[in-house]
């Protein structure tokens, strides 16, 4: 039973991603800690409008209300990721002063009719800063996902960020090197807190008891950009010496058609899906693959959350040993580390894991250990300490 509702603080989130509908396929680690933090919260989510989205609707105890930022035949530049849609179609940038405004707006009348008493806005860029112009002395939790931290340098954008994170009550961030970042921009020690975004466990434990494991299927769950390296993973297909018996790509994106010419045959490009039918496709999976590389503008990955989820299904992984990915991956004891962009090393450690079935069962059993820490519950209830603390103070 939850307390008291005019007794629990109100909790304003606010992210550019966020799903429709819960598991609508949209990366839904922002409604999963929403969703988490509403049993001693009252919450109320501003995201912008995406397609198929109803502007005001509730999602369990989470209150989301969504604002319409450009006319909505040509209103896409938050559908999917924000930086990679401006790379994909510059017109968008059109769309940019406007996005700024709605938020703006969307912000003030939301802190007006809710009265929240702290925020938790994901991206420093543009959620933080938006929120530090409008929302006054509200205590401010910010959470760096890693293409605001890396991509964004220009030093205007960067000064925006060190104000942003002086006036924040907390930032936190997914890695070590993020911290480290973060420092630069002058981030205090006690200001940064190194947490990774949960997986919600219930789906993929039930598809992990009903669905049966092949383990010559490869498995690759990432957006189409450039630096989750779905590139490099076409190429050492070319390479390996034993193919795997099945090859799926989930996700989509603006290089998603590029690389289904790109591939070979046998390369099964299935789109998004919902959290059901991908927490099918990661308990079915033998091998997950996340061949990370640093995008040209900078930008790269923090720490994936598909790959938490592959881990958390006992899938044996692949992935680039990249700072964030390191975090979590030991080689050889929860899964391999490749250098990023090898794509022969990405061949050699597919064809050493279909060569030998009880490395890929031991290692998989390890990603499974390893990700118990990372459930929505538990990441749940270290930012419910970090909130508690920003009301505190």
């Amino acid at each position: 039973m939850h307390p008291d509702p005019v007794a629990r603080p109100t909790l304003l989130v606010a992210a550019s991603t966020f799903p429709a509908e819960a598991g609508d396929g949209t990366p839904g680690f922002v409604l999963d800690l929403a969703r988490a933090l509403s049993s001693d919260h009252r919450v109320v989510v501003v995201a912008p409008m995406t397609k198929g989205a109803a502007k005001h609707q509730r999602i369990g105890d989470v209150e989301v209300r969504r604002y319409s930022y450009f006319p909505a035949r040509w209103q896409d530049l938050a559908d999917g990721a924000i930086v990679d849609n401006l790379r994909a179609a510059p017109a968008r940038w059109l769309q940019v002063p406007f996005f700024f405004g709605a938020m703006a707006l969307a912000f003030r009348r939301e802190a007006r009719r809710s009265r929240p008493d702290v925020a938790l806005l994901h991206w420093i860029i543009p959620q933080g800063a938006v929120g530090k112009l409008v929302l006054g002395d509200l205590p401010r939790v910010v959470t760096t996902l890693g293409g605001d931290l890396y991509a964004l340098r220009h030093p205007v954008l960067q000064r925006v960020k060190r104000a942003v994170i002086a006036s924040a009550a907390a930032v936190t961030c997914m890695s070590t090197d993020m911290a480290l970042e973060l420092r630069k921009l002058g981030a205090r020690d006690d200001q940064v807190h190194i947490v990774p975004m949960g997986v919600d466990l219930e789906p993929i434990s039930r598809a992990v008891a009903s669905e049966t494991r092949t383990p010559g299927r490869l498995l690759f769950v990432g957006r189409l950009v450039e630096k989750k390296g779905a590139t490099v993973l076409l190429d050492a297909l070319d390479r390996v010496e034993h193919r795997p018996d099945e090859v799926v790509v989930v996700g989509d994106g603006p290089l998603r058609q590029a690389l289904e010419a790109r591939a070979a045959d046998g390369v099964d490009f299935v789109g998004a899906q919902d959290k059901a039918a991908l927490a099918a496709h990661y308990a079915k999976a033998g091998i997950a693959v996340y061949p990370s590389v640093p995008a040209a503008n900078g930008d790269r990955d923090g720490l994936p959350v598909a790959l938490l989820e592959a881990m958390t299904a006992g899938c044996a992984v692949v992935a680039s040993a990249v700072p964030g990915i390191v975090d979590v991956v030991e080689d050889g004891v929860n899964g391999l580390l490749v250098a990023p962009g090898d794509a022969d090393a990405l061949a050699a450690a597919v064809d050493r894991l279909l060569a030998d079935p009880a490395l890929a069962e031991r290692l998989g059993a390890g990603a499974r250990a390893t990700a118990a820490a990372y459930t929505v519950d538990a990441v749940g209830d270290r930012y419910r300490s970090l909130i508690a603390d920003a009301l505190a103070g």
